[in-house]
């Protein structure tokens, strides 16, 4: 009797693993549609323009060929307007990211901290409203607010603060601000979230042992805040990088970053191949900074990401 009761159980077991199988492999069919889409049109595109950088130069010729060569590569980092590119690009995005930051997290942790839901709500709209408009649109707002004839300086040169207008555009400033500008609602949608998930009863031990509201805060949030800094961080920092429209209307070409130097390549010259060495080398400059990002986040999560 206990035999038959145990074969009973164990066929009933495999009809339900066979049953749990078969229904995780139908719900990989959903997967299809978007891994089709992603595939067309990111994949296949994106793998023939690296497969252009290892071809030779020619202006107006687009299409791939077997002839290898790393002539492409050699001349961006043996001439220093290429390789000094690089170096500004990464720098001008590493400060960018640093102060969404210095600038983000007090206002994601007063919005995570607001009790009220009205107040949250307003505050999140307003984090949200500088998203609806176009960056155009926005950078040229920029345009007309840092202007030599912009609202700043002529209200400085009104007031006698300052003789000649102040240089706040076409200029690594007017780029870095610009780019603060586009990406600081990034850095706080993705520290809200974490900072609302550390639960207040931490802070409130901290502070029944003696610590003072800053001992706990820097001891206790800031550290269980980190993945969300660094998540932040790592979003501002792609975004900046590969940025072009911030670069070319704030920095008025004269700065001179990776994504100007393909357009240039690109649009202008008609040299695919060398534009193509050049994405290549900004996708592994962004690969090497989701490295770091992973590195870090190892550490500061006791070795789970």
């Amino acid at each position: 009797m206990a035999i038959a009761q145990t074969d009973t159980m164990t066929r009933t077991e495999k009809r339900k693993g066979s049953t749990t199988a078969l229904q995780d492999f139908r719900l990989w069919w959903l997967v299809i549609p978007a891994f089709l889409v992603f595939l067309v049109f990111f994949v296949i595109p994106t793998a023939s323009l690296f497969g252009l950088a290892f071809n030779k130069s020619a202006a107006g010729v687009i299409a791939l060929n077997s002839q290898i060569t790393f002539d492409n590569f050699v001349r961006i980092f043996t001439r220093a307007s290429y390789y000094e590119s690089i170096l500004r690009s990464i720098w001008i995005s590493a400060i960018v990211g640093a102060t969404c930051l210095f600038f983000g997290y007090p206002l994601a942790y007063v919005i995570a901290k607001t009790v009220k839901p009205s107040c949250a709500t307003l505050l999140m709209i307003l984090v949200l409203s500088s998203m609806q408009l176009d960056m155009v649109i926005r950078m040229y707002g920029l345009m007309v607010l840092l202007g030599d004839n912009g609202l700043i300086n002529g209200f400085l040169l009104r007031v006698g603060a300052i003789t000649a207008p102040l240089p706040l555009m076409y200029n690594v400033f007017g780029v870095i601000v610009g780019l603060v500008q586009i990406t600081l609602p990034f850095m706080v949608l993705s520290l809200i979230g974490i900072i609302k998930a550390i639960h207040p009863s931490l802070e409130e031990a901290a502070r029944s042992l003696g610590a003072s509201r800053w001992h706990a805060f820097v001891t206790i949030v800031l550290p269980l805040s980190m993945p969300g800094i660094l998540a932040g961080t790592l979003l501002v920092f792609a975004l900046s990088i590969s940025s072009y429209v911030v670069p070319a209307l704030m920095g008025g070409w004269k700065v001179m970053v990776l994504p100007i130097h393909i357009y240039q390549q690109i649009a202008e010259v008609g040299r695919w191949q060398f534009g193509a060495a050049i994405a290549v080398v900004l996708f592994v400059t962004s690969i090497a900074a989701v490295a770091v990002y992973h590195q870090a986040a190892v550490r500061t999560s006791g070795g789970r990401t």
